[in-house]
């Protein structure tokens, strides 16, 4: 019996004890730091705010909003679950201006992610406050299915305020279109009923707090420290006076991941509007080399070049070897070298031109070169292994089933068929799947590598993945590694030069997503500083 009665007492406090968490979680809501919330003073600012809350609440319900009666409860409805600004999501990067648009929808989705995440299994099960009495509110303002979670604080409010402050964090323009939107779901909330204002306020600024949160994982473009150096002069070219631009014809769209323009932008045309001046010369891929050498040869101050990275890379080297500075105008499917260099737009590149802003980078280089060639260079990267044959499946692929599926068919049938490259590096021979060659470092930008801060450091960044089972596990794990790292899977580092040797003949080489065949024995190392490209200073003035 005394057992009975110990188990029957533990039962009950075990029940009790999470209302009695609950209210005094909900107490400590509204007391002031520093005073006990069973405190008299405590109890009188709880009251007071309490009384405040259903004020402005009753002072809501009796005015009258003109329009807001067919508005605000369906844009509150419009807000369940996100799907309001999902669909704003996706309209930004569908129908947005360029990559900042799709930065901007990815972090306002992401900032959403982290609040509504916080607030529905932490905030609301920690204040259990019940939801307004409805008598005062009209009824053709209420809601046809009420909400039946608690009341603070406000999902909705948070949800709201995440998403147009994460995306306002990276783009201006777009946040202040989407903040009346969002002010306007946050105000429905009371408007209808279903929420006090201090759930609302509160709400908000946890939305806030998310934003904030997921720049601190993840930093906006404007925290990234300022690409390439160091920083030189060219000549100042207004309206592309002096300049020759070639034009890939057959260069990507420029709205994939890193794609720099919007689904329907003609690339070329931005530039000859920008810049009515230059001399643009459009060619089909084969003729991009002759075209950018009898350019470098007619006497122009500078080289563009339109495209994507494979053009850029014959670009630099025409550029470098003719001492001239290189324009690159993004317009390829990725533009990794553009990016990298903070150029998203035609006119981060014209405003370079105009005020004669450039930086001095490293050209990657490797010997002997493709084709018989002395030497071969590359912008981004070179590769050893299964990339050279992804990229080659790929490109057999990619005119018949597009180039993602193409992508996603290359990978599996490499990662499932091939065997691995056997190469000596540093005197022991040893199979591999993958030698990766970084013109510079690339780091993290939030959970995964795919930027270069500095273009000139004069260090390769050297990955290597070992052969052995399972070749996509041990990719993922160098991939998810930074630049300094080992493990059994793979081994990374910074050098200045690298020696590859005992390659078998019919081995592939890839560089900046161009493929040929390999040599036995090779060199790469880099030309530091010896490409100047322009770029905008921070501080130069917008057109």
């Amino acid at each position: 019996m005394p057992a009975f009665h110990r188990d029957s007492s533990t039962r009950s406090a075990a029940r009790l004890l999470p209302q009695s968490l609950s209210r005094a979680a909900a107490r400590l809501v509204t007391a002031p730091e520093g005073l006990s919330p069973r405190s008299p003073r405590a109890r009188r600012i709880a009251s007071t705010l309490t009384g405040w809350d259903r004020e402005v609440l009753r002072a809501v319900a009796a005015r009258h909003w003109p329009g807001a009666d067919p508005v605000l409860p369906r844009l509150s409805r419009a807000a369940d679950h996100g799907l309001l600004w999902w669909g704003t999501a996706a309209g930004m990067a569908v129908f947005g201006h360029g990559a900042r648009s799709r930065r901007a929808a990815a972090r306002g989705v992401a900032s959403l992610a982290l609040a509504s995440v916080t607030i529905n299994t932490v905030a609301k099960r920690s204040v259990r406050r019940a939801r307004p009495v409805l008598d005062t509110v009209p009824l053709v303002r209420r809601l046809k299915r009420q909400p039946f979670t608690t009341s603070f604080p406000s999902g909705h409010s948070a949800s709201a305020a995440a998403f147009a402050a994460g995306v306002a964090m990276e783009s201006k323009s777009w946040g202040a279109a989407v903040a009346p939107v969002a002010a306007a779901v946050a105000l429905s909330r009371v408007y209808t009923g279903v929420h006090y204002p201090s759930d609302v306020l509160v709400g908000a600024a946890l939305g806030v707090g998310a934003a904030f949160a997921v720049r601190g994982l993840v930093p906006t473009r404007d925290q990234l420290p300022p690409a390439g150096r160091p920083h030189t002069r060219a000549p100042r070219l207004p309206a592309g006076k002096d300049l020759v631009v070639v034009a890939n014809r057959s260069s990507g769209p420029g709205n994939g991941p890193l794609g720099a323009l919007a689904a329907g932008d003609d690339a070329t045309a931005l530039v000859r509007d920008a810049l009515p001046l230059a001399r643009i010369v459009e060619c089909a891929p084969e003729e991009i080399a002759s075209a950018l050498e009898d350019a470098a040869a007619g006497g122009c101050r500078a080289l563009g070049v339109l495209g994507g990275d494979g053009t850029v890379n014959l670009a630099a080297t025409t550029a470098v070897r003719h001492g001239l500075p290189l324009a690159v105008f993004p317009g390829g499917t990725l533009n990794h070298f553009a990016y990298d260099l903070g150029l998203e737009t035609v006119q981060d590149t014209c405003r370079a031109l105009v005020s004669g802003d450039a930086v001095r980078v490293d050209l990657g280089r490797f010997a002997p070169g493709p084709e018989g060639a002395r030497e071969g260079h590359f912008v981004n990267t070179f590769s050893l292994g299964v990339y050279p044959e992804m990229v080659r499946v790929r490109e057999r692929w990619s005119p018949r089933i597009g180039g993602w599926p193409a992508g996603v068919l290359a990978a599996l049938r490499t990662l499932r068929g091939e065997h691995p490259v056997e190469a000596e590096i540093a005197g022991r021979r040893r199979p591999l799947w993958l030698l990766f060659a970084g013109n510079g470092s690339y780091q993290r930008l939030g959970p995964t590598p795919g930027r270069r801060y500095d273009l000139a450091d004069g260090l390769l960044d050297v990955r290597v993945v070992h052969g052995g089972r399972f070749p996509g596990v041990r990719l993922l794990a160098a991939a998810l590694s930074g630049p300094l790292s080992r493990s059994p899977f793979h081994a990374a580092g910074r050098l200045r030069k690298l020696h590859v040797s005992g390659l078998a003949a019919g081995s592939l080489l890839a560089y900046d997503g161009e493929i040929a065949q390999a040599p036995p024995d090779l060199t790469v190392d880099k030309l530091s500083e010896a490409l100047v490209v322009y770029r905008p200073s921070p501080t130069a003035p917008l057109l």
